[in-house]
């Protein structure tokens, strides 16, 4: 079975890197959502809307995102990636398309926020899934370099998306990349698939692996305290990351006063480490084991929180190197978590596992969203913001020392 398996015509032990790079190739498309600072401010001015309503869109995007990423799992092993993705992908560039027709912010809550958001949810599990079950033998590397597209997205979509604005507005900026995702996420859907019953890596033995050799029911995980740790550190490291994701292009523009085009390449900047994150804390959780990557990356948050507070006009090398510091811990986390999934709670069920334990970045991105949002609108700034996310990042270190460790193997009842 292992030496006749085949994909795109190549022994699986090298076509499967095809299937992670399409997977990459959709997360571009995806991950368009780290470009909404882009919108935001055209956006603002169009609708005579203040930074919380701006922000709505935006966190119900996630927030949509996360709750769909359980619905997807339970489907994925029943159905398979292929469909499950593909219907994913339809509904965002749907999603998208509508946007354009908005004539409120309200609407554009529906459109972006809920109908593209729901796609995305639906669609990002199954290239994970895929990387994860071909990549028993290197699955932080493999989910790290699957996702990295969804964090190196605004690089390019930031400033195509700038210049489309403005030329042609916000709106029509949406129809123009609903269009180009509809396409893309169809076509790139098709060749996802699982490998067949018994597969393994030429030489690859079960013990080799960080996996979990004990399989964990959805039901048996949720009552370990690592299901708890797990999820709250993730909610902790994505509320941190997915708030100064939102956030930075405004800061740049009003607290460093960099103008729009410079704040857009900027965005374009910090997805580069956005992106490389995903791979490199893949990389690390392998080598190290989540708890210590976890601490890693809450040290990260804490610092660039800390220096973040006492930014101010004409403190570009502070702001880069403190955004670059958030986008990367994100990228961190989108590696993180799904590794740390299959290795306390095994790979049988990590589709349904990891779709429950996704929904912390929802709660994050919802939280993240608002604080910005309302502390703007009462102080005038968003340097207040960086308080919480300095006292987050301890309360996440010590809870990866406390729970990030793996769960007590469940008794069976005779």
């Amino acid at each position: 079975m292992t030496e006749n398996t085949r994909i795109f015509g190549l022994p699986a032990d090298k076509g499967r890197w095809i299937l992670v790079a399409l997977g990459l190739v959709m997360n571009l498309c995806l991950g368009t959502v780290y470009s909404w600072s882009v919108f935001r401010k055209p956006l603002e001015q169009m609708f005579e809307v203040g930074a919380t309503e701006s922000g709505l869109p935006y966190m119900l995007f996630l927030a949509f995102f996360a709750m769909l990423m359980p619905v997807a799992g339970r489907f994925l092993n029943r159905y398979g990636p292929k469909v499950v993705t593909l219907l994913g992908g339809v509904v965002v560039g749907l999603g998208w398309i509508l946007s354009s027709f908005a004539n409120s912010m309200l609407l554009l809550n529906v459109t972006y926020g809920i109908i593209a958001g729901s796609g995305v949810g639906l669609s990002y599990g199954g290239p994970i899934a895929v990387s994860t079950k071909w990549f028993p033998d290197r699955k932080g590397v493999a989910v790290g370099l699957t996702v990295l597209g969804f964090g190196l997205s605004p690089l390019l979509t930031a400033p195509l998306s700038k210049m489309s604005i403005d030329l042609y507005g916000p709106l029509q900026t949406f129809a123009i990349l609903g269009v180009v995702f509809l396409v893309l996420l169809v076509l790139l859907s098709i060749p996802l698939k699982f490998p067949p019953s018994g597969w393994t890596p030429t030489g690859w033995k079960a013990s080799q692996t960080g996996l979990s050799m004990t399989d964990f029911e959805t039901s048996k995980m949720i009552r370990t305290s690592t299901f708890y740790g797990l999820w709250v550190c993730y909610i902790i490291g994505t509320l941190s990351g997915l708030m100064a994701i939102g956030i930075s292009s405004p800061v740049g523009q009003e607290v460093i006063k960099l103008s729009p085009a410079m704040a857009a390449i900027a965005v374009s900047v910090f997805a580069i480490f956005n992106g490389i994150g995903r791979p490199l804390f893949g990389w690390l959780t392998d080598r190290l084991s989540p708890r210590y990557s976890a601490i890693i990356a809450f040290a990260i948050v804490f610092a660039a929180s800390i220096g973040m507070l006492s930014a101010k006009e004409g403190t570009m090398i502070l702001y880069i190197g403190c955004f670059i510091g958030f986008w990367l811990t994100l990228g961190g986390w989108l590696a993180i978590a799904p590794t740390a999934t299959p290795t306390f709670f095994g790979a049988k069920n990590n589709a349904k596992n990891y779709g429950v334990v996704f929904t912390a970045y929802g709660l994050g991105a919802i939280l993240g969203t608002l604080t910005s949002g309302i502390l703007r609108d009462m102080f005038g700034s968003y340097i207040q913001a960086f308080y919480p996310t300095a006292g987050l990042a301890i309360v996440g270190i010590v809870i990866a020392i406390l729970f990030l460790r793996p769960p007590r193997i469940p008794t069976v009842s005779k």
